[in-house]
């Protein structure tokens, strides 16, 4: 921001004569861009020695520093909304900054006088969506909350999102300003499930063992089951619910489990009070075949503490789950 300040000449007056102020020019206002016009000063009245002269931005510019500023955030918010378990910390503290940065840059700016009150209202409830996001790290990183979506409903819910959008609203109506930042569609707290023992993914199940999977906990969970480095089974089982998986396939499998509230089919993670755990031993399915006699091996895992279990579940990242 370039400023100005106030330049005079003097000219030796005899006690009598008048003296009379010449014009006063304003300076350029901007980020760098160059946009902006100063104002001038009416003859006669000289700025205040000393005192620099910030002048306002004219509407085109302000409107293009709106404009720099609303690319950012709606990107911003699109990914973070897009985003599921893995690599949410991440992309939470990627959007913190953008919408920083952004909100940053509009704090600077002087726009014209007629919208003076309305921009500063707009800017306030951007910077107060800025720091609940910032917030939303904390639950991110205890994992309260488990996905993008979730973390905008929370910050909705704290009554952060909707004046965004009302006070982009009523600048808009002032000179078509570009001020519609949120480009997703926020919905409220949610609590879906799926059915006990439905199928997220399944490989053929041509073998003749069966997994029986035992969920003991206060949560719905999702357990995986890997082969080598490919994924073989998914399957729902509900909060203190079993289920048989019938046919498992020959081979070591690793299993994994989440727990957690509200399933997200689409972002394939509970939204809320999530947990991801890996069973803390491999499990073998091997069929032999005799000249009297085909034997095969059945396994039972039960996902909740039990007296005399004798294998430890680990927790694990949710970056490492194979959701």
């Amino acid at each position: 921001m370039v400023t100005m300040v106030t330049l005079s000449a003097c000219t030796s007056l005899s006690p009598g004569d008048p003296v009379v102020g010449g014009p006063v020019a304003g300076g350029v206002v901007g980020s760098g861009s160059g946009s902006g016009v100063g104002t001038s000063q009416p003859t006669g009245t000289a700025a205040p020695s000393g005192t620099p002269t910030v002048a306002e931005m004219t509407t085109d510019a302000y409107r293009a520093e709106l404009d720099r500023a609303r690319g950012p955030i709606r990107d911003a918010l699109r990914k973070l909304d897009s985003t599921g378990g893995k690599g949410l910390d991440k992309r939470l503290q990627q959007t913190v900054a953008a919408m920083e940065r952004a909100v940053s840059g509009l704090e600077t700016v002087v726009p014209p006088s007629a919208v003076q009150a309305p921009h500063a209202e707009y800017v306030g409830t951007l910077r107060r969506l800025t720091d609940a996001l910032a917030d939303a790290q904390d639950d991110v990183q205890a994992q309260d909350v488990c996905t993008g979506p979730a973390v905008l409903t929370g910050v909705d819910e704290s009554g952060r999102i909707s004046p965004v959008r009302r006070s982009g609203d009523a600048l808009a109506a002032l000179g078509d300003y570009p001020t519609d930042v949120v480009p997703v569609k926020v919905s409220g707290e949610k609590s879906r499930r799926l059915r006990n023992g439905a199928f997220i993914k399944s490989e053929g199940r041509p073998g003749r063992a069966y997994l029986e999977l035992k969920n003991g906990n206060n949560q719905d969970a999702v357990v995986v089951l890997t082969r080598g480095k490919k994924k073989a089974i998914s399957v729902y089982v509900r909060k203190k619910s079993k289920f048989r998986i019938h046919g498992v396939r020959d081979g070591k499998y690793n299993v994994f489990y989440t727990l957690g509230v509200d399933w997200d089919s689409k972002a394939r993670s509970f939204t809320r009070s999530c947990t991801f755990e890996q069973f803390g031993k491999s499990v073998r399915f091997r069929t032999i075949h005799t000249a009297t006699q085909i034997r095969w091996t059945d396994w039972t895992l039960t996902l909740n503490a039990v007296v005399g279990g004798t294998v430890k579940p680990k927790r694990i990242k949710p970056g490492d789950f194979p959701g």
